[in-house]
């Protein structure tokens, strides 16, 4: 009776640790398909945050906009501010940033991006070869003759995380076939397009 008890049991907790196994694994699929875009020239893995601690920065630096304008160009220029700094490693997470007060194109535009997502705008990445930027959908019409990519019907202007002082609507440096990919870094999924635009 003893050694059945004692067969049942260690079944039992193998088919538990069997359990958690697969769903750690599943997991894990799941945080590398949120975070890895594949290019033509290898991967990108992107470190952006919805965390408490970005969106309540976010809403600090804008709490004084009147306009949706005045929020974008604020975490903007809080982000170029930030020393420029090759990060030979992997991208560092926003707040990581933040903390080093320094960061490459990779990372101010991870922590851009995600201070937009906190304050809800429409941002995606842009990857052209060793560069990324971000594009971010403003309606504020006193931007409406600045010039910006538009991607299916729907106007993005530019936002370059690299260039200290840099204003919305930072001028397109790359061709439109330097463009590896467009993507939404909290879904990770590539947008589909057949043709872009650079125009007012």
């Amino acid at each position: 009776m003893h050694s059945k008890f004692s067969t049942y049991f260690s079944l039992l907790i193998l088919s538990i640790a069997f359990i958690i196994f697969i769903y750690g694994t599943y997991k894990a699929i799941l945080i590398v398909n949120k975070t890895q875009i594949s290019t033509s020239r290898g991967i990108y893995t992107n470190r952006v945050t919805s965390s408490q601690e970005i969106r309540e920065k976010a809403l600090a630096l804008t709490k004084t906009c009147q306009n949706e304008s005045c929020q974008v160009q604020t975490v903007l220029d809080y982000v170029t501010l930030i020393p420029y700094k090759i990060n030979h490693f992997k991208a560092h997470s926003p707040q990581r940033t933040i903390q080093n007060n320094f960061g490459d194109c990779d990372d101010k535009s991870n922590l851009l991006i995600s201070m937009l997502h906190a304050l809800g705008k429409e941002a995606y990445f842009v990857l052209v070869p060793k560069h990324i930027f971000v594009i971010v959908a403003v309606s504020d019409k006193t931007l409406s003759k600045n010039k910006g990519i538009w991607v299916n019907g729907k106007k993005y202007f530019i936002l370059e995380s690299t260039s200290k002082g840099s204003l919305i609507g930072f001028p397109l440096q790359y061709k439109f076939s330097d463009i590896e990919a467009i993507v939404d870094p909290f879904t990770n999924r590539k947008l589909t397009y057949r043709k872009l635009f650079y125009k007012p």
